[in-house]
């Protein structure tokens, strides 16, 4: 009886969607990563595979120095829960970080970091 019970719950937990095991993990970013651009962006967007926790979700853009650059505003889209964005103002040359974390609605935490660069003209 044990076995046949262990057995049934086994092939329960087969049959989870493999989805409900994953985190939120970034699938797209303006700028992308290790970029060099000509000019600087106005905004950072970044695109997640899953819906995330406005509340629970930010960013920031900083410089070389580590002094924070972008305007304060990250926030999660309504159009779009999985896309954070935030405005920045222009920025000089130089190398910057876009630093994020993330709370997606399965209940994880995703922080990272990606960087991209503005060269001079």
């Amino acid at each position: 009886m044990r076995k046949r019970l262990l057995g049934a719950w086994a092939f329960g937990l087969a049959l989870l969607p493999t989805a409900a095991l994953a985190h939120a993990v970034l699938v797209k970013s303006v700028p992308a990563q290790r970029s060099t651009l000509a000019e600087s962006p106005p905004r950072v967007e970044l695109w997640f595979n899953e819906r995330l926790e406005p509340a629970y979700s930010r960013a920031s853009v900083t410089d070389a120095a580590g002094a924070q650059v972008d305007l304060r505003d990250a926030l999660v889209s309504k159009e779009d829960a999985r896309r954070l964005s935030l405005s920045l103002p222009p920025l000089q040359p130089g190398r910057y970080s876009v630093k994020f974390r993330v709370l997606s609605v399965d209940g994880h935490v995703v922080e990272s970091t990606l960087t991209f660069t503005i060269k001079n003209r």
